[in-house]
């Protein structure tokens, strides 16, 4: 392989290393978090209010903050598959 093609494979091996991290990073990100909340509280809303069902507004807050609180309790969980069951 000519230095050409190495330095080529490295350049693309660290504009590939940069896309994950960024991907990461919004996975990770409270924005993300935010967003996913407000879009689940949204739904939900115009589902109980399609339904005729009684605080519409407070309701849909359960599975809004549910979806937070999975978000938080989900990394906890990752690092401990990750010890027991990732060799």
């Amino acid at each position: 392989m000519k230095n050409d093609e190495i330095l080529k494979e490295i350049e693309i091996i660290k504009a590939r290393n940069k896309r994950v991290e960024a991907d990461k990073a919004w996975e990770t990100s409270w924005t993300r978090k935010i967003i996913v909340c407000l879009f689940t509280y949204i739904v939900v809303l115009i589902f109980f209010l399609l339904a005729k069902l009684p605080d519409p507004f407070i309701n849909a807050i359960i599975p809004a903050l549910a979806f937070i609180l999975s978000s938080l309790s989900i990394f906890k969980v990752k690092k401990i598959w990750i010890k027991k069951f990732y060799k």
